[in-house]
C-alpha cells in the first residue's frame, strides 16, 4: 500500500482535507479556465463580441453533456475504486478502473454521432437566432473533434484523486490549461481566427490533459493502472459504476436542460441581449462554483477510503467539515457578486446595454446560491457513502422538479424576469430539502450494515 493511500486512513483530518483539497480546487479552478478565458476572450472581439459570446454561449448544453458522461464514469467509478482500496483489494478497484476507460471510449463514439448529425437544429432549439448560429456551429463543429479528449481528461482525473495523488490531478489541469490561455489570444486575435481559433486552442489544451492522465495511469507511480484485461465489460461493474454516477450525471446532464429551457425562454421573452446575460452569468457562477467542488471533489476520496475501512468517527468529522465549509464559501462567494455585478459582467463584454442588463437582474438570479452551500456538502457526502438514490433525487428535485417547470411557467406571469426568478426559488427549496434528508438519514447510513449492502 503506497503512502499516499494510507495517509487517508490515519493522518490528522484537518491537515489531511487541506492536502487533498487544495489541488483539487487548484485543478478545478484551472479547469473552469478553459470556458471562461474563451467566453472572455470572445466577447471583447470588435464589432461582434456581443453576437460572438451569446453564439458560444448556446452551445454551453452540448458541452455540459459531454462533460456529464465523463461525470458518469469518474464519479460513479472512482468512489467505487476508493471503497475497495480501503478494503485492500486493489485488483477490483483495477477493474473498475479498466471498465471505466471502456465506458468513455463509447461515450465518445456515441456523443459525437449524434451532435454532429443533429447540430443546427440543436442549436437553435437551444437558444441561438440567425444572427448567433454561424458563430455557434463555428464553434461547437471543432470543439467536438476533442470529445475523446474531454471524456478521458475529466473521467479519469476522479481515478487519480481517489488514490489520494491531488497534485498529479491537478497538474493534468494545469497543463492544459496554460496552453489555452496562450493559445486563445493567439489564434482568436494574433491568427485573426475568433471563434474558431478559441476552439482550436481548447482542442488543443485539453489533448495535452488527457495525455498527462493516461501516461500517469498506466505509469508506476499509480496505485491503479490502466490494464488491457481489466477493460473487458463486466457487467456487475458497470451497473455498480452507472448506478452511483448516474447522480453527479444527472446533476450536470440537467444542466444542459436547464440552459435550453432559460436560453429558449429569455430569446422568446427578450432577445440574444438576454440569452447573453445567461451566458455571463453562468460564466461567473462557474467562477466560484468551480472552487467549491474542486474542494468537495478533493474530500470526498478520504470520505469514501474511511467509510470502506469501517472508519466512522472519522467519516463524521470529515462531511461536518465538507459540509461547513461548502455553506460558508458559497455564501461570501454570492454575496460578493451580487454587490458588484457590473465589475463581474465587465469582464465578459464592453457592451453597455448587456452590462446594465446583467447589473440588474445578476443579484436576483444569484441570491438563492446564498444558502445553496448546505446542497453543495450535502450531495458529495451521500456520493462517498454509496448512496446513489438520495443524491439522485436530490438532484432531480432541483433541476427537473422545480427549475425547469419553473422557468416555463413563471414569465407566463412575469415576463422575461421570470425566467430569472426561476434559478434562486429552485436553489432555496432544494437546499432545505437536502438538509432535511441528510439529518433524517445520515446516522443510519454511517453504520457497518450500510458498509456490507454496498460492498
Amino acid at each position: 500500500m503506497k503512502n499516499s493511500e494510507m495517509q487517508m486512513g490515519t493522518e490528522r483530518i484537518g491537515k489531511l482535507m487541506i492536502k487533498m483539497a487544495i489541488p483539487a480546487v487548484v485543478a478545478q479552478i484551472i479547469n473552469i479556465l478553459y470556458s471562461v478565458v474563451d467566453r472572455i476572450y470572445i466577447g471583447h472581439i470588435a464589432g461582434v463580441g456581443m453576437e460572438a459570446l451569446t453564439g458560444v454561449g448556446v452551445t454551453f448544453p452540448i458541452i455540459t453533456l459531454i462533460s456529464a458522461f465523463s461525470s458518469f464514469v469518474g464519479a460513479g467509478g472512482a468512489p467505487l475504486a476508493a471503497i475497495w482500496m480501503g478494503k485492500g483489494d486493489k485488483e477490483r478497484a483495477e477493474k473498475i478502473l479498466g471498465n471505466g476507460v471502456s465506458m468513455l471510449l463509447f461515450f465518445t463514439a456515441v456523443l459525437m454521432a449524434f451532435f454532429y448529425a443533429f447540430m443546427r437544429p440543436l442549436l437553435y432549439m437551444f437558444g441561438a437566432s440567425d444572427a448567433t448560429i454561424e458563430y455557434a456551429v463555428s464553434y461547437i463543429s471543432i470543439y467536438l473533434l476533442g470529445t475523446i479528449f474531454v471524456e478521458l481528461a475529466l473521467g479519469l482525473n476522479a481515478f487519480i484523486i481517489s488514490q489520494g495523488q491531488s497534485a498529479v490531478a491537478m497538474a493534468a489541469v494545469l497543463i492544459g490549461a496554460v496552453f489555452n490561455i496562450v493559445l486563445d489570444p493567439i489564434f482568436i486575435f494574433g491568427m485573426n481566427m475568433g471563434v474558431e481559433g478559441a476552439a482550436w486552442a481548447t482542442v488543443i489544451s485539453q489533448a495535452f490533459s488527457a495525455l498527462w492522465t493516461v501516461g500517469f495511469l498506466i505509469s508506476k507511480r499509480s496505485s491503479l493502472t490502466i490494464k488491457v484485461k481489466a477493460m473487458k465489460p463486466e457487467f456487475s461493474i458497470i451497473g455498480k459504476t452507472m448506478a452511483l454516477g448516474v447522480s453527479p450525471f444527472i446533476m450536470r446532464a440537467t444542466e444542459s436542460l436547464i440552459s435550453i429551457v432559460m436560453n429558449s425562454g429569455l430569446q422568446k421573452y427578450g432577445g440574444d441581449v438576454y440569452v447573453g446575460s445567461l451566458t455571463i452569468m453562468q460564466s461567473v457562477m462557474q467562477m466560484y462554483s468551480a472552487p467549491l467542488g474542486g474542494f468537495t471533489q478533493g474530500v470526498q476520496p478520504i470520505i469514501s477510503y474511511n467509510f470502506g475501512a469501517g472508519k466512522f468517527d472519522r467519516v463524521k468529522k470529515l462531511y461536518r467539515s465538507m459540509i461547513a465549509s461548502s455553506f460558508l464559501f458559497a455564501a461570501a462567494a454570492t454575496a460578493l457578486v451580487m454587490i458588484f455585478p457590473g465589475f463581474f459582467a465587465g469582464m465578459f463584454t464592453n457592451d453597455k446595454e448587456l452590462i446594465a442588463l446583467v447589473e440588474q437582474v445578476m443579484p436576483i438570479f444569484m441570491c438563492g446560491m446564498l444558502i445553496f452551500g448546505l446542497q453543495q456538502g450535502i450531495q458529495p457526502t451521500f456520493l462517498a457513502l454509496g448512496q446513489a438514490k438520495i443524491s439522485l433525487f436530490i438532484a432531480i428535485f432541483r433541476k427537473v422538479i422545480l427549475l425547469v417547470p419553473l422557468a416555463l411557467i413563471l414569465p407566463r406571469f412575469f415576463g422575461v424576469m421570470g425566467v430569472y426568478y426561476a434559478e434562486p426559488v429552485s436553489d432555496i427549496i432544494s437546499a432545505l430539502t437536502a438538509t432535511v434528508l441528510f439529518l433524517l438519514n445520515i446516522n443510519k447510513i454511517v453504520s457497518k450494515e450500510t458498509l456490507q449492502k454496498i460492498t
